[in-house]
This record gives C-alpha cells, structure tokens and sequence, in this order.
C-alpha cells in the first residue's frame, strides 16, 4: 500500500464517479418535485453532456412553487390512481442533449436515484450504456424487467457511493470560499 502524505490526504481528489455523482446531487437541488429530488448527469468521455432533475414539465407550475402537485394532493405519490407530474431527471437530461443536438450515444448517466424501468428504458434507446446509481429503487417485478436488460447486456448498472472523506472535502468546499490560496505547498500565479 502506496503511504500518502498528510497534506495528499487533506487534498485527495474525488474518483471520477464521486466527481460525477456529486455533480448529479447538485443539480437534485433544482428539483421540484415534494415526493423527492432527484438529479442525473449524462457523462461522455469524462465531460458532462447534459443535466437534469426531476420536477413537472417546461413552462407548468413547479409542485414545490404552488405547494401541491394536484390540487388536494400535497404530492405525487400520496394519490394511487394519478400520474406524478414530474418528468424524471434521466429524462430531462437525455431531452436537455436533444434540444441541444448533443449524442448520448456510448455515454454514461449517474443518477442520484436508481432508474425506473420506463426511464432504463430511455436510457437504453438514447445509446447510454452505463448506469452509475447512489440510492436503489426498483425491486419485484420491476427488477426482473431490469435484470433481462442487464444480462442481455444491453446496460450496465452500478451502484456507488460517496466516500465520507470526499463529503466531508466537498461540504467544505461549498460551506467556503474556494478559490483562496491554500496555505500548504501550493505556488499560486499572479
């Protein structure tokens, strides 16, 4: 085992997925979804290509602005015969490549959540063939559905998660200011 000095441990960069799932957390923070936020980031040869969150369509009044997602339904999944309003992050950062022209072919996603089948669905015919998750979701029958896309090999799932170490680097990260100069063996250019 390679010894990391002190001031390499205070500075470790994130892995390229930790890198990558924070960036989909950020973006679940412009959810509009009451159930819960959800963001995912379209990944191809390590440069983003697209974000998106969950919350109602383009131009429709967000849930989290009018209180309500139906009137009488504090959200979404409180009612067992209404559709939720909310166009899924994978969703919207597969329509976000499109508007702007952008292939999603050969690329990743990183989900803050774990596709439905309707959304692997997607994923799979936009071309993505990895699918790197945080928190699992689908389970039953569902997960059958999943499963067959997995073992035809048509996706790749993976769950990841966060390191306490690299939370802890990038809380204080938002907490601080960042681009200050660090006090410990950097040379900065004026």
């Amino acid at each position: 085992m390679q010894d990391i000095s002190p001031v390499e441990e205070r500075h470790q960069r994130p892995t390229w997925d930790e890198y990558f799932l924070m960036l989909a957390k950020l973006a679940a923070t412009r959810s509009t979804c009451l159930a819960f936020p959800v963001g995912a980031v379209i990944v191809k040869n390590k440069q983003v290509v697209a974000t998106g969150y969950n919350g109602s369509p383009s131009g429709s009044a967000h849930c989290t602005a009018q209180g309500y997602c139906y009137p009488g339904l504090n959200s979404c999944d409180a009612s067992k015969t209404l559709p939720s309003r909310a166009v899924h992050a994978e969703a919207n950062a597969i329509a976000q490549a499109a508007k702007h022209g952008t292939s999603t072919y050969g690329a990743s996603i990183y989900i803050t959540l774990e596709p439905c089948v309707s959304c692997l669905k997607l994923i799979i015919s936009a071309g993505i063939q990895e699918v790197f998750y945080e928190t699992s979701f689908t389970s039953g029958e569902k997960a059958l559905v999943r499963d067959t896309f997995v073992n035809e090999g048509l996706v790749i799932l993976k769950q990841i998660e966060l390191s306490e170490a690299t939370t802890q680097q990038a809380a204080q990260f938002l907490l601080n200011p960042t681009s200050v100069a660090r006090t410990v063996g950097c040379v900065h250019e004026v």
